[in-house]
């Protein structure tokens, strides 16, 4: 069951078409990677179905609710942590979740008790009551996606979510976020093909905002006749004539 649906979605931005007519589907719990190279139009399609930007033609479905007409009511059911981290420096780690439960409506009491339950789900519990500002980077994504789950979202995009990562980070993050699967359905867009390789249950490649190609790992080896993810995200884009 598709609780994503993309028809015909486009935005232009002056002459240029950052998201050209994509179409695709994303089922119900999965884990869905969307790759490109920067400027493919990943970050596009995710702030219009997020609600932060209006399609310029096509439509998207949110279970079943258009993002152009219904997008107050698609909001309660989807959440974010975007490339640039919303926690908020200065206050504790516990204060955080905290905060952004009550933002959605939770009460002090429910608010905690979930804040509690995502530092023991993130393994964060040791650091709760320190200021995230001194958190290290791994750490940070670790919070910056517990946020963005304790509203408890049908939906959550994960924009880069390892970007600038260690790799003993990454892999630690890569264990977390494999519990989900499942629970939530996840958009993920990374530059960290390996990344896909470990956690992605489909696949789409999209070039100059146009769709090229979607499907499992080895629906993607079949079509292409290429053994490698990597040689497969090559010839189907052209960053690599750029390089």
């Amino acid at each position: 069951m598709s609780i994503i649906r993309l028809k015909n979605l486009s935005k232009n931005f002056k002459e240029r078409k950052a998201v050209d007519n994509l179409s695709l589907d994303i089922e119900k719990g999965e884990f869905f990677a969307l790759l490109g190279f920067n400027g493919a139009g990943k970050t596009t399609t995710i702030k219009m179905l997020t609600g932060l930007l209006e399609p310029s033609s096509g439509d998207a479905y949110i279970d079943g609710m258009s993002i152009v007409s219904d997008m107050d009511n698609i909001k309660p059911i989807l959440n974010i942590s975007p490339q640039e981290t919303a926690v908020a420096p200065n206050l504790s780690v516990y204060d955080n979740l905290v905060f952004i439960a009550k933002i959605y409506g939770f009460s002090d009491l429910e608010a905690r008790e979930k804040a509690s339950s995502m530092l023991k789900k993130f393994n964060l519990d040791s650091r709760k009551k320190d200021k995230a500002k001194k958190l290290s980077g791994g750490l940070m994504r670790r919070l910056s996606i517990a946020m963005a789950l304790i509203t408890e979202p049908r939906i959550v995009f994960l924009d880069e979510p390892t970007l600038g990562l260690d790799v003993r980070a990454r892999r630690e993050l890569w264990y977390i976020l494999k519990g989900l699967k499942g629970e939530v359905t996840v958009l993920l867009t990374t530059h960290y093909l390996e990344e896909v390789e470990a956690l992605s249950d489909r696949i789409a490649i999209i070039d100059n905002g146009k769709l090229k190609i979607v499907g499992t790992i080895e629906q993607l080896k079949e079509k292409t006749g290429l053994e490698k993810l990597e040689d497969i995200f090559l010839s189907l884009t052209e960053g690599d004539k750029i390089l």
